[in-house]
């Protein structure tokens, strides 16, 4: 048989590619647009689309190459993918993976999309570290079992699959990044068209940010200035959008007054903007030298590096790993990190020999024509037939048609913040509602607040589909509040607020102390947010150390998910282990002095926030390690779990109408949303530790007493509202929807949400 024939017949004739797409500004946005283009342009016969992964609600005006678009935080998209996928009979799904661009803990919701794709995948790896948090190795690990075959642009990121994660070497393309196929010119060509004829040009481009070094070539310019007057600096590209929303232009600012300072304001030039390859390839075409004077070694992959090397640049480059291995053998120059007179010395040595200049430049050239986007097409579509070929996958995936509704997740109902934002003023979170109306003659409190601002944490970190900019602005206003509820001279946060602001107590409980410091060390083990940071660093290091002196076994509780929360990100800090290590032992000390065989609990009544303390003991048990604290959560929680499970099987949370008296009455109404929400987070908790999917299941039924699975088969939830009724009494709802109720099932929902996310990226594929 005729060998083309052959080839032809093995090629794939769709194909779907998957990751970031242009016009979004973002380095995988424009990788994704190129290999797509380059595949149709190379294989006219084949049929080529996108699906694109969006960072805002609105999306972006896509081309008509896209046809299918899915939300970055929405996990359920990434099925509808999946499920668009399979019905459109594509023949290899290529997909762009970089930790940053999917939703989920370490971007896990693409698994989703993954797991349910029923043809081959061929995944580029963008990011590949060595030292990785557990989540991203579980992700990480998983989409290398999900690919068919993997493609990494350098030696070393092969290298490190090898190494990592016990890739296989037959599973690995190497394949580098692709550029465009143009001519070799001199760089005079293009100078006059940017005002820079006669000069020694000097460029940087990318997206701009921290980690982009830039601020070391410029300390570096006034040397090579002294030698070369005539040189000028080319700053080409837009700050990265993430860090125009966190913190503004503060970092280009910054480089701007650096140059001002060290008088170059003639010889720097900063255009900020997302160019276009065209422009692009004509700014590379201007320069005399590239430089990349990235910070972190840790880089794989650079496509700048990679555009200008295969252009005929010259480059002095800092020695993370894609550089190293493209520069190798006198390719270009290494520098040492953070070392201006290194990049001076490089840059002054080229310019002083303008034959080693064009030797190198043509060297980078030549070596560039195995880097060209046609000659890259042929090699991903090797690597696209060899995974049709050799598709032995052990483990079937699910059809669109087996998706039963035992196989699919726990269905959430859609989030509504309209009541949220309707009991929120410039103050605070109103405490109390009449019906759906806020009740004013109740004031504020500071529990309440502190709930709403942590729910603002875990919404930032779901994006939901809700405009940030309302959560940023309520965030801001439940700060506020508990700022102005420190007592500094007291260290103890006041709780009661009247409608006209006047405190109403000098000190509050030691319970709403515990849960506004809940709140803040949440958002700094969680939030991106520095501002919040920095105040909420504040109230937790001086509201931490008087919680030794309490006698609440919940504020113990609620100060040991504070410390939980802070040492995710502080983990050195020794004053917040000594407290948990403190803490601990109190609730220790309470279970032993109470619990027996028919009775395995901390005091002889079971009040409120009942599984607040199982939890606490389950988080620090299993985070310290506690043996003891860890199985006496689980044993308390397990007991717990089943009184209040009625012989319906539905959940039944211990009614506040009297409790549950060791050896006596256990009321059953007035159930609180706040058990629903307390039991829920403390299941969750409990299979985070164990990996028991009972315990999922118990969350879940403590989550559908809000829907309706309870005693009275009424729901709590109002989807009208987006609120929550005050609770179950014996023969109605309290159809009072105040703040603590509706804080309650919202944090219970983006709780579940969370946990879903999660377990999505360890969930095995159903056969």
């Amino acid at each position: 048989m005729n060998p083309l024939t052959t080839e032809r017949s093995s090629r794939p004739r769709d194909i779907a590619f998957v990751g970031d797409y242009l016009p979004r500004h973002c380095g995988i946005a424009t990788f994704t647009y190129d290999l797509c283009e380059a595949v149709a342009a190379r294989y006219s016969d084949t049929d080529c689309f996108v699906g694109a992964v969006n960072d805002r609600p609105d999306g972006y005006a896509y081309s008509p190459r896209v046809r299918f678009e899915f939300n970055e935080k929405d996990l359920d998209s990434y099925r509808r993918a999946a499920d668009f996928l399979n019905l459109s009979n594509v023949e290899v799904l290529c997909v762009q993976h970089e930790f940053g661009i999917y939703g989920g803990p370490a971007g896990s919701h693409l698994l989703a999309l993954l797991k349910d794709a029923r043809m081959p995948i061929v995944t580029t790896l963008h990011t590949i570290q060595r030292e990785s948090t557990s989540e991203q190795r579980v992700v990480m690990a998983e989409v290398i079992r999900l690919s068919d075959r993997l493609v990494m642009m350098t030696q070393k990121g092969a290298e490190l699959l090898r190494e990592i994660y016990r890739v296989p070497e037959q599973k690995i393309d190497v394949i580098p990044h692709g550029i465009p196929d143009l001519p070799f010119m001199d760089p005079n060509f293009y100078k006059d068209q940017f005002g820079v004829e006669g000069k020694a040009v000097l460029l940087t481009f990318g997206l701009i940010g921290p980690g982009k070094g830039i601020e070391h070539v410029i300390e570096a310019l006034p040397r090579i200035h002294e030698r070369h007057p005539e040189m000028v600096y080319i700053v080409l590209g837009a700050t990265h959008p993430n860090l125009i929303a966190r913190d503004g232009e503060s970092y280009r600012l910054s480089l701007e007054r650096l140059a001002e300072a060290r008088d170059l304001k003639r010889h720097v030039i900063f255009y900020n903007r997302f160019v276009t390859n065209k422009e692009l390839n004509e700014f590379i075409g201007a320069a005399d030298i590239y430089i990349t004077p990235y910070l972190n070694e840790a880089q794989i992959t650079s496509g700048a590096l990679a555009y200008a090397f295969g252009l005929g640049k010259p480059v002095v480059s800092t020695p993370y790993w894609h550089a190293q291995e493209l520069l190798d053998e006198e390719r270009g120059i290494i520098v040492p990190f953070r070392d201006p007179g290194a990049i001076a010395e490089a840059v002054i040595s080229l310019l002083d020999n303008p034959t080693k200049l064009n030797q190198m430049r043509k060297s980078a050239y030549l070596l560039g024509r195995e880097m060209t986007w046609p000659v890259v097409a042929e090699r991903y579509m090797k690597s696209f037939r060899d995974a049709r070929a050799a598709r032995r996958r052990p483990i079937a995936r699910r059809a669109f048609a087996d998706k039963t509704l035992a196989a699919q997740p726990y269905g959430l109902p859609p989030l509504r913040l309209d009541h949220l934002f309707r009991m929120t003023d410039r103050t605070g979170i109103l405490q109390h509602a009449i019906f759906t109306v806020p009740n004013f003659e109740e004031g504020y409190c500071t529990d309440d607040n502190a709930r709403a601002f942590l729910l603002t944490v875990l919404l930032d970190e779901l994006n939901p589909g809700i405009n940030p900019a309302e959560i940023n602005a309520a965030a801001s206003t439940y700060l506020a509040f508990l700022w102005y509820a420190f007592d500094a001279k007291k260290s103890r946060f006041r709780n009661f607020m009247s409608y006209d602001r006047r405190w109403l107590e000098e000190e509050g409980s030691e319970d709403s102390h515990a849960r506004a410091l809940w709140a803040v060390g949440t958002v700094l083990g969680r939030s991106r947010n520095e501002g919040y940071g920095r105040l909420c660093g504040l109230l937790f290091k001086r509201g931490l150390p008087v919680v030794e002196t309490f006698t609440s076994p919940r504020a113990w509780a609620f100060a040991l998910l504070a410390i939980h929360e802070y040492l995710r990100r502080f983990n050195g800090d020794r004053l917040a282990n000594a407290t948990r290590d403190k803490l601990t032992e109190k609730l220790l000390t309470l279970w032993h002095s109470s619990a027996s065989e028919d009775w395995p609990w901390f005091e002889s009544v079971a009040t409120y926030d009942n599984a607040l303390l199982s939890h606490a003991l389950i988080l620090s048990g299993s985070w310290m390690p506690h043996v003891e604290a860890r199985e006496i959560g689980l044993k308390s929680l397990r007991w717990l779990c089943d009184i209040q499970t009625a012989p319906a099987g539905h959940f039944r949370p211990i009614g506040s109408n009297g409790f549950n008296v060791r050896g006596g009455h256990r009321s059953q109404f007035d159930q609180q949303p706040i058990e629903a929400h307390a039991t829920l987070s403390a299941c969750l908790e409990a299979y985070r530790a164990t990996k028991d999917s009972a315990w999922s299941v118990e969350a879940q039924r403590a989550f559908e007493w809000f829907l309706g699975r309870n005693d009275l088969g009424l729901p709590l939830y109002d989807s009208a509202t987006g609120g929550c009724r005050d609770g179950l009494h014996h023969d109605r709802t309290n159809e009072n929807q105040g703040a603590e109720s509706s804080l309650a099932f919202y944090l219970a929902h983006a709780e579940m949400t969370l946990a879903q996310n999660l377990m999505e990226a360890q969930t095995p594929i159903v056969t």
